[in-house]
């Protein structure tokens, strides 16, 4: 017969035994969500300098399609050479939000690969995805809105009917967004505040 001590053995050892599985699980888990938060904050410490790259163009393509578009809606978009060069400067612009958009998706596709699991690493994550896909449509309604504008420029100038003192519908729709446009947030920054302040993580590991 198993005496009463033997008893109370084998019970406190499958208590520590399963305590000992669930302590070696939580710290699995634990290991699992800082390890796919290293992933994802190399990943965007990796992807720091295309992002600079995007505000930088950005900050530029504003500035210069405000002042194009301002200048447009108050006084026509000309006649003659005046027509070509808005032409151009329509184009131009359009190959800038371009520019800016390629800078951004080479951010996305970085954090997009990352096999993230665990919660808070992809809530991170789809935050910054989600910033980064509403800058993007701002800057492809704006590149198509040009695209559409240059070709209409030249047509003005087959017109015997156009006095120069009207423009095309795109330039009027694009002066409308960059009236409501707000300049970006630091998105990635935030993002790789929010991976440090709860991880803490050491200067080796990025």
């Amino acid at each position: 017969m198993v005496s009463l001590n033997s008893r109370h053995c084998l019970v406190l050892g499958r208590l520590l035994g399963w305590l000992l599985a669930a302590a070696l699980c939580m710290t699995g888990c634990g290991k699992q969500e800082r390890t796919e938060a290293v992933q994802l904050a190399k990943a965007l410490t990796g992807k720091k300098a295309n992002f600079a790259d995007a505000n930088a163009i950005e900050k530029d393509f504003i500035s210069s399609a405000r002042a194009w578009c301002s200048g447009i809606t108050a006084n026509g978009a000309g006649r003659g050479a005046e027509l070509d060069q808005n032409a151009a400067v329509a184009a131009g612009l359009a190959k800038s939000a371009l520019a800016i958009s390629a800078q951004l998706s080479q951010v996305r596709e970085a954090i997009d690969s990352q096999p993230l699991k665990e919660e808070y690493p992809r809530t991170v994550r789809n935050e910054l995805t989600t910033q980064l896909t509403k800058r993007q449509r701002l800057l492809q309604d704006m590149r198509a809105l040009l695209e559409q504008a240059a070709p209409q420029f030249l047509e003005y100038k087959q017109s015997k009917t156009y006095a120069g003192d009207t423009y095309p519908d795109g330039v009027g729709k694009v002066d409308a967004l960059l009236g409501a446009y707000k300049p970006p947030e630091d998105a990635l920054g935030t993002a790789l505040a929010a991976l440090q302040s709860k991880y803490s993580f050491s200067a080796s590991e990025l």
